[in-house]
């Protein structure tokens, strides 16, 4: 960016920000050339729910086997798709 960031302007509240930002391109605000690159390590990854049918001895056994682990099976059934992936993957 060659040019100064435009300064913004000074909030009397919360509210009067989040509106002014929502109607700015903060692009003419902020030197984006200066930004840095920051590591979340503690957001989750966003979900969607889904409809998986399984046969009911399947089931069992994977509860089997989150019990012996002592974890969810969701979980489990999580950790084990990511795993098969991974490994055919590459």
């Amino acid at each position: 960016m060659s040019e100064r960031p435009k300064k913004p302007p000074q909030f009397s509240s919360e509210t009067e920000e989040r509106a002014f930002w929502e109607s700015q391109d903060s692009s003419e605000y902020i030197d984006w050339s200066q930004a840095e690159s920051v590591q979340l390590p503690n957001l989750k990854p966003s979900t969607k729910t889904i409809s998986l049918r399984l046969p009911v001895s399947l089931l069992e056994r994977i509860r089997v086997e989150a019990n012996k682990r002592d974890v969810p099976y969701q979980s489990l059934i999580k950790a084990w798709l990511a795993e098969d992936i991974d490994r055919h993957g590459k």
